[in-house]
Protein backbone atom coordinates (compact mmCIF):
# COMPACT_ATOMS: atom_id res chain seq x y z
CA UNK A 1 0.00 0.00 0.00
CA UNK A 2 1.43 3.38 -0.95
CA UNK A 3 2.03 6.01 1.72
CA UNK A 4 -0.42 8.36 -0.02
CA UNK A 5 -3.21 5.76 0.04
CA UNK A 6 -2.45 4.89 3.67
CA UNK A 7 -2.58 8.55 4.63
CA UNK A 8 -5.92 8.97 2.83
CA UNK A 9 -7.44 5.97 4.60
CA UNK A 10 -6.15 7.19 7.96
CA UNK A 11 -7.69 10.60 7.35
CA UNK A 12 -11.00 9.01 6.36
CA UNK A 13 -11.11 6.91 9.54
CA UNK A 14 -10.27 9.95 11.65
CA UNK A 15 -12.95 12.04 9.96
CA UNK A 16 -15.62 9.35 10.46
CA UNK A 17 -14.68 8.97 14.14
CA UNK A 18 -14.68 12.72 14.69
CA UNK A 19 -18.04 13.13 12.97
CA UNK A 20 -19.56 10.34 15.08
CA UNK A 21 -18.16 11.84 18.28
CA UNK A 22 -19.44 15.28 17.35
CA UNK A 23 -22.93 13.93 16.72
CA UNK A 24 -22.93 12.16 20.07
CA UNK A 25 -21.74 15.29 21.89
CA UNK A 26 -24.43 17.44 20.28
CA UNK A 27 -27.77 15.83 21.16
CA UNK A 28 -30.89 17.12 19.45
CA UNK A 29 -32.96 19.41 21.59
CA UNK A 30 -36.61 20.28 21.19
CA UNK A 31 -36.96 23.88 20.02
CA UNK A 32 -39.81 26.32 20.49
CA UNK A 33 -41.39 28.67 17.95
CA UNK A 34 -38.47 31.09 18.38
CA UNK A 35 -35.85 28.43 17.75
CA UNK A 36 -34.75 28.21 21.40
CA UNK A 37 -34.43 24.96 23.33
CA UNK A 38 -37.33 23.96 25.57
CA UNK A 39 -36.37 24.30 29.24
CA UNK A 40 -37.84 22.66 32.31
CA UNK A 41 -37.88 25.91 34.26
CA UNK A 42 -40.07 27.64 31.67
CA UNK A 43 -43.71 27.08 30.71
CA UNK A 44 -45.09 26.66 27.20
CA UNK A 45 -48.30 26.49 25.25
CA UNK A 46 -48.68 23.49 22.98
CA UNK A 47 -50.62 24.15 19.80
CA UNK A 48 -51.13 22.49 16.42
CA UNK A 49 -48.67 23.31 13.68
CA UNK A 50 -51.75 23.64 11.43
CA UNK A 51 -54.37 25.92 12.99
CA UNK A 52 -57.30 24.16 11.27
CA UNK A 53 -56.77 21.32 13.76
CA UNK A 54 -57.75 23.51 16.72
CA UNK A 55 -56.15 25.91 19.17
CA UNK A 56 -53.93 25.60 22.21
CA UNK A 57 -54.00 22.50 24.39
CA UNK A 58 -56.36 22.66 27.34
CA UNK A 59 -58.40 20.59 29.80
CA UNK A 60 -61.66 19.14 28.52
CA UNK A 61 -64.64 17.91 30.52
CA UNK A 62 -65.58 15.00 28.30
CA UNK A 63 -68.53 13.47 30.11
CA UNK A 64 -69.31 15.65 33.12
CA UNK A 65 -67.08 13.79 35.55
CA UNK A 66 -63.44 13.60 36.60
CA UNK A 67 -60.78 13.00 35.46
CA UNK A 68 -60.51 15.77 32.91
CA UNK A 69 -59.17 14.96 29.45
CA UNK A 70 -56.37 16.58 27.50
CA UNK A 71 -57.71 18.34 24.45
CA UNK A 72 -57.54 21.41 22.27
CA UNK A 73 -59.46 24.65 22.16
CA UNK A 74 -61.92 24.93 19.28
CA UNK A 75 -60.49 28.34 18.41
CA UNK A 76 -56.99 29.50 17.59
CA UNK A 77 -57.49 32.54 19.82
CA UNK A 78 -55.02 32.88 22.76
CA UNK A 79 -56.76 30.51 25.17
CA UNK A 80 -55.78 27.21 26.76
CA UNK A 81 -53.38 26.31 29.57
CA UNK A 82 -49.57 26.30 29.54
CA UNK A 83 -47.60 23.21 30.50
CA UNK A 84 -44.37 22.43 32.29
CA UNK A 85 -42.05 19.56 31.40
CA UNK A 86 -40.33 17.32 33.96
CA UNK A 87 -37.45 15.13 32.81
CA UNK A 88 -37.15 11.48 33.75
CA UNK A 89 -34.57 11.81 36.52
CA UNK A 90 -33.04 8.35 36.14
CA UNK A 91 -32.31 8.86 32.47
CA UNK A 92 -28.54 8.66 32.04
CA UNK A 93 -28.80 10.56 28.77
CA UNK A 94 -29.44 13.75 30.73
CA UNK A 95 -26.79 15.90 32.35
CA UNK A 96 -27.83 16.87 35.87
CA UNK A 97 -26.99 20.48 35.03
CA UNK A 98 -28.87 20.46 31.73
CA UNK A 99 -32.50 21.56 31.96
CA UNK A 100 -33.07 21.53 28.20
CA UNK A 101 -35.50 18.99 26.77
CA UNK A 102 -34.15 16.49 24.25
CA UNK A 103 -36.18 14.62 21.65
CA UNK A 104 -37.07 10.96 22.17
CA UNK A 105 -36.63 11.07 25.93
CA UNK A 106 -39.23 10.31 28.57
CA UNK A 107 -40.76 13.25 30.41
CA UNK A 108 -43.89 14.34 32.24
CA UNK A 109 -46.25 17.03 30.95
CA UNK A 110 -48.28 18.99 33.49
CA UNK A 111 -50.80 21.77 32.98
CA UNK A 112 -50.06 24.79 35.18
CA UNK A 113 -52.06 27.88 36.11
CA UNK A 114 -55.19 25.72 36.00
CA UNK A 115 -58.49 26.34 37.75
CA UNK A 116 -60.57 23.16 37.86
CA UNK A 117 -63.36 21.63 39.90
CA UNK A 118 -61.54 18.28 39.80
CA UNK A 119 -59.29 18.01 42.84
CA UNK A 120 -56.50 16.01 41.23
CA UNK A 121 -53.16 16.26 39.52
CA UNK A 122 -53.06 17.94 36.11
CA UNK A 123 -50.26 15.64 34.91
CA UNK A 124 -50.95 14.02 31.56
CA UNK A 125 -51.73 10.33 31.82
CA UNK A 126 -52.57 7.62 29.32
CA UNK A 127 -56.15 6.47 29.81
CA UNK A 128 -57.70 3.13 29.00
CA UNK A 129 -58.75 2.13 25.51
CA UNK A 130 -62.17 3.36 24.43
CA UNK A 131 -63.54 0.24 22.78
CA UNK A 132 -66.22 2.20 20.90
CA UNK A 133 -63.67 3.97 18.73
CA UNK A 134 -60.47 2.02 19.40
CA UNK A 135 -58.52 5.01 20.71
CA UNK A 136 -56.67 5.63 23.95
CA UNK A 137 -57.46 9.07 25.32
CA UNK A 138 -54.96 11.21 27.20
CA UNK A 139 -56.43 12.18 30.56
CA UNK A 140 -55.04 13.78 33.73
CA UNK A 141 -54.04 12.23 37.03
CA UNK A 142 -51.25 10.28 38.69
CA UNK A 143 -50.38 6.72 37.71
CA UNK A 144 -49.87 4.52 40.78
CA UNK A 145 -48.53 1.62 38.73
CA UNK A 146 -45.01 0.44 37.97
CA UNK A 147 -42.70 3.47 37.80
CA UNK A 148 -45.66 5.73 36.87
CA UNK A 149 -45.16 4.74 33.24
CA UNK A 150 -48.59 6.03 32.19
CA UNK A 151 -47.49 9.57 33.10
CA UNK A 152 -44.44 9.64 30.84
CA UNK A 153 -44.49 10.86 27.26
CA UNK A 154 -41.87 11.92 24.77
CA UNK A 155 -41.49 14.52 22.05
CA UNK A 156 -40.46 13.10 18.68
CA UNK A 157 -39.27 14.83 15.54
CA UNK A 158 -41.14 15.10 12.27
CA UNK A 159 -39.65 15.82 8.87
CA UNK A 160 -40.07 19.56 9.46
CA UNK A 161 -37.73 21.43 11.80
CA UNK A 162 -39.44 22.78 14.89
CA UNK A 163 -42.55 20.63 14.38
CA UNK A 164 -43.06 17.56 16.55
CA UNK A 165 -45.36 14.73 17.54
CA UNK A 166 -46.15 13.77 21.13
CA UNK A 167 -45.73 10.05 21.71
CA UNK A 168 -46.41 7.64 24.52
CA UNK A 169 -43.67 5.02 24.66
CA UNK A 170 -41.86 5.21 28.03
CA UNK A 171 -39.16 2.65 27.34
CA UNK A 172 -36.60 4.60 29.35
CA UNK A 173 -38.88 4.46 32.39
CA UNK A 174 -39.31 0.70 31.97
CA UNK A 175 -36.83 -0.81 29.46
CA UNK A 176 -38.13 -4.35 30.05
CA UNK A 177 -41.80 -3.49 29.48
CA UNK A 178 -43.54 -4.22 26.21
CA UNK A 179 -45.67 -1.18 25.49
CA UNK A 180 -48.16 -0.64 22.69
CA UNK A 181 -46.70 2.72 21.75
CA UNK A 182 -48.57 5.41 19.87
CA UNK A 183 -48.48 9.01 18.69
CA UNK A 184 -51.07 11.53 19.83
CA UNK A 185 -53.75 12.81 17.46
CA UNK A 186 -57.20 14.34 17.76
CA UNK A 187 -60.73 13.00 18.15
CA UNK A 188 -63.68 15.30 17.48
CA UNK A 189 -66.59 14.41 19.71
CA UNK A 190 -69.72 16.43 20.48
CA UNK A 191 -68.08 19.69 19.48
CA UNK A 192 -64.96 18.97 21.53
CA UNK A 193 -61.43 18.23 20.33
CA UNK A 194 -59.83 15.48 22.42
CA UNK A 195 -56.23 14.24 22.36
CA UNK A 196 -55.80 10.48 21.91
CA UNK A 197 -53.38 7.86 20.63
CA UNK A 198 -53.69 5.43 17.73
CA UNK A 199 -54.89 7.78 15.01
CA UNK A 200 -53.27 10.20 12.58
CA UNK A 201 -50.45 11.97 14.47
CA UNK A 202 -51.01 15.65 15.21
CA UNK A 203 -48.01 17.89 14.38
CA UNK A 204 -47.47 20.40 17.19
CA UNK A 205 -45.26 23.33 18.12
CA UNK A 206 -44.25 24.78 21.48
CA UNK A 207 -44.75 28.46 22.23
CA UNK A 208 -43.07 29.94 25.27
CA UNK A 209 -45.52 31.79 27.49
CA UNK A 210 -45.52 35.60 27.11
CA UNK A 211 -43.89 35.41 23.68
Amino acid sequence: MSMKLFASLTLLVWFSTATSSLAQSNPRYVIDTHGDSLETDEIYYIRPAITDNGGRFTLIDRNGSCPLHVGLENTDMPQGYPVRFTLFVNNNNYDDNDDDVMVNNDLKVTFVEVFSTCVQSTEWKLGSNDTNIGRRFIITGVDDGIQSALNYFRIVETESSGIYNIRWCPTQVCPTCRFICGNGGIVRENGKILFALDGTPLPVVFQKKDD
